[in-house]
C-alpha cells in the first residue's frame, strides 16, 4: 500500500480529524449510498448513532455538528461556515433534510443523533452507524463506518478505506511499505526519500499537479498558523482556555527588538508556531491533518522554524520536506496507527514528530539513512503517550503537546545529522513497538476522557 501525500495531508476543519472530519465524511458517503438506492423515494427518516470514543468525546470534538453538516451535504475541505450555520438553524426548526436527488427526509438532531455509551463497534473505537427508515420505521439500509484517524473513513461493507493510494503497488516505481525497504530502494536508486516519494506521486498525477497540490497544502498550513498568531479570545467548549499565541508573539517581538533574547529563544519560536496552529484547530478553524488535526501543529511549526531560523533555508525545499514527512506518515499508518482512539497520543503527536524530524533532516542535507534515524528518535521518545483530553476537547493537553512534539522533532533531526545514519533501533521496530503499546494501553487512556489528565483536575 502506498499512501499519497494528499491523503496524509488533508485540508479540513478542526478540532479533530477522526471525530470531526471523519464523521462528516462518513455522513456524506451515507448520502451517496442513499442516492444509489432504487428504493430511495421510500426513505422517510434518517438516524445516526456514534459509538466508543466517538460517543465519549464526540460532543467535545464537535462530532454531533460534523454529522449534521455531512448530512446537509458539506465537505470538510470546502465548508462554507456561514452557509452551514444557516442550514443548521433551519434543521433545528423544521427537522427535515432537503437534499439533491432525494426526497425530503425527517431528521431531528435531538432524537435522531444518538451517543451510544455501550460497547464500541467491533471494527474500531471510532465507530458509527447510519440508518435510513421507511414510512413504517423499518430500516431500508444500515451502513457502518469507522473513522480510523487522520480523516480516513472505512466502510466494512465494501472493504474499501476512504483513501486513494497514489498508485497501486505494481505501478509505483518505489512501492516501499517498510522503512527497511525504503532504505534499500534509496541505496539502489541513489535517490532521496522525497525524490522516491515524488516519483510515486507522479505515477498517477502530472508533475504540475503534484507541485500545485503540495503548494496548496503548505498555503493552508501557513495561513492557519498566521491566523493563530493574531487571533485572540477564549477557545470554545467551556474550559475557558485563553488563546496564548498572540500574547506570546508580542512578548517575543519586544524581547527581540530590545536584544533581550535568551539562547533558547529559537525553541520558543518553534513552540509558538505549533501553539498557534493548534489553538486555531481547537477553535474549529481550517487546518491540515498532519497526520491528524490533534497533531496538526508539529509539521508546519518545524517548516516555519526551518524557514525563519535555519542557515541556508530554501523555500523551494518545502515540497521535499512534506514529501519526506508524508512517506514516514504513510509507513506509520500502514504498519501501526495514527488514531488517538486506537494508539493514544503516541499515534498522533508521536507520528507527527517522526514525520517532521525526517522532513527537517532531509532539507538540512541528510541522506535517507539519517532521515530514517531522525524519525525513529522522535517516535521512540513519544512511546506510551496517552490521549486523555480534558472534557473531550482538543485543548488540554493537546495544544502544548504539539509544541513539545515540534521541539523533539528538531532535536531528533539535529542528533541524526551528527551521525551517519547507523543506529541501534530501526524505525520499523519502533513502529511495531508503538502498535503493541497502543494495543496494550487501557481504553480509558485512548481518547475517551475517562482517565489520565482528564480525570485529574485541580479543584477550583
Amino acid at each position: 500500500m502506498f499512501l499519497s501525500v494528499f491523503d496524509i495531508f488533508k485540508i479540513g476543519i478542526g478540532p479533530s480529524s477522526s471525530h470531526t472530519m471523519g464523521p462528516m465524511t462518513a455522513a456524506l458517503r451515507f448520502l451517496e449510498s442513499l442516492r444509489a438506492l432504487s428504493t430511495r423515494d421510500d426513505i422517510r427518516r434518517v438516524q445516526a448513532r456514534l459509538y466508543g470514543s466517538l460517543a465519549y468525546t464526540g460532543k467535545g470534538h464537535g462530532s454531533d455538528r460534523a454529522v449534521l453538516l455531512g448530512l446537509l451535504g458539506h465537505e470538510p475541505a470546502t465548508l462554507d461556515v456561514t452557509l452551514a450555520d444557516l442550514q443548521l438553524k433551519r434543521l433545528e426548526t423544521d427537522k427535515t433534510l432537503h437534499l439533491d436527488a432525494l426526497p425530503p427526509i425527517a431528521f431531528d438532531p435531538t432524537a435522531d443523533l444518538v451517543f451510544d455509551y455501550g460497547p464500541p463497534l467491533p471494527g474500531h473505537p471510532n465507530g458509527m452507524m447510519f440508518l435510513a427508515l421507511n414510512e413504517d420505521g423499518a430500516p431500508i439500509v444500515m451502513e457502518t463506518y469507522y473513522s480510523i484517524g487522520g480523516g480516513f473513513v472505512v466502510n466494512p461493507a465494501d472493504q474499501h478505506a476512504a483513501q486513494n493510494d497514489a498508485c497501486d503497488a505494481d505501478a509505483c516505481p518505489f512501492p516501499f511499505s517498510s522503512a527497511s525497504a525504503m532504505l534499500k530502494m534509496a541505496k539502489a536508486s541513489g535517490l532521496s526519500v522525497s525524490e522516491m516519494k515524488r516519483c510515486n506521486e507522479e505515477a498517477s498525477r502530472t508533475p504540475a499537479e503534484v507541485r500545485e497540490g503540495i503548494g496548496r497544502i503548505w498555503q493552508a498550513m501557513s495561513s492557519c498558523m498566521d491566523r493563530g498568531l493574531v487571533t485572540e479570545g477564549i477557545l470554545p467548549g467551556g474550559l475557558k482556555v485563553c488563546r496564548r499565541a498572540p500574547g506570546m508573539l508580542k512578548q517575543m517581538r519586544e524581547e527581540q527588538s530590545s536584544n533581550r533574547r535568551q539562547p533558547h529563544a529559537a525553541t520558543d519560536w518553534l513552540y509558538l508556531y505549533a501553539m498557534a496552529v493548534n489553538e486555531e484547530n481547537a477553535a474549529g478553524g481550517r487546518v491540515v491533518t498532519a497526520p491528524t488535526n490533534g497533531a496538526a501543529g508539529v509539521v508546519p511549526a518545524v517548516i516555519r522554524y526551518y524557514l525563519d531560523h535555519c542557515l541556508g533555508a530554501d523555500a523551494e525545499r518545502i515540497d521535499d520536506f512534506l514529501l519526506t514527512a508524508a512517506a514516514i506518515g504513510g509507513l506509520i499508518k500502514h504498519n501501526a496507527s495514527i488514531s488517538g482512539a486506537e494508539a493514544g497520543c503516541q499515534g498522533e503527536v508521536g507520528s507527527a514528530a517522526a514525520m517532521a524530524a525526517a522532513g527537517l533532516c532531509e532539507v538540512l542535507g541528510g541522506t535517507p539513512a539519517p532521515a530514517e534515524n531522525a524519525a525513529e528518535i522522535a517516535l521512540e521518545h513519544h512511546l506510551g503517550m496517552t490521549c486523555d483530553p480534558v472534557a473531550g476537547l482538543v485543548q488540554v493537553p493537546c495544544i502544548e503537546r504539539n509544541g513539545l512534539g515540534a521541539i523533539k522533532a528538531v532535536t531528533a533531526a539535529s542528533i541524526a545529522l551528527r551521525g551517519d545514519g547507523s543506529h541501534f533501533m530501526p524505525l520499523d521496530n519502533c513502529i511495531a513497538a508503538m502498535r503493541e503499546t497502543g494495543e496494550a494501553m487501557s481504553t480509558k487512556l485512548k481518547e475517551t476522557s475517562l482517565g489520565g489528565l482528564a480525570v485529574n483536575l485541580p479543584e477550583c
